[in-house]
């Protein structure tokens, strides 16, 4: 199995300074800072990121998983929301919650939020968090 990366560079202090950061497919690449991570400046930071991992990793898990079970989606659509919290000194990534609407087609309300409890035990960014982070979902059928 592959092994992914990314690297970053920090330049300045902490409140002042930025990060760049690429993937290293170079797929994509961006900054952040202080501002962007902890008071709502524009841009992206190290929550929002894993918030995309999380969606796309659950959407690909939910979509195997229905089509396992001989329901193929026609459509998965995830918004995952990280929230970061400070805890004592120092901050930490607290709760992740999932916001998913599927489509697909034959299955009922009940047999696609049991799937999608499969699938958010099942992917593997879930994994990760799972005992450290508080997972919340909601799923619901278009």
């Amino acid at each position: 199995m592959p092994t992914s990366s990314a690297s970053a560079v920090w330049e300045g202090g902490l409140k002042a300074g930025r990060v760049h950061f690429k993937a290293g497919s170079a797929s994509f690449e961006a900054d952040y800072s202080f501002r962007t991570r902890f008071e709502g400046a524009q841009g992206t930071n190290p929550e929002e990121l894993m918030a995309a991992a999380h969606a796309a990793c659950f959407s690909m898990a939910l979509s195997a998983g229905l089509e396992k079970d001989g329901s193929p989606a026609t459509r998965i659509t995830t918004k995952a929301s990280c929230t970061i919290d400070k805890v004592g000194e120092g901050f930490k990534i607290t709760k992740m919650r999932l916001e998913v609407w599927g489509k697909v087609p034959g299955l009922d309300q009940a047999g696609f939020a049991k799937a999608a409890e499969a699938a958010k035990k099942g992917c593997p960014v879930s994994g990760a968090l799972q005992g450290n982070v508080q997972l919340e979902m909601d799923a619901k059928l278009e």
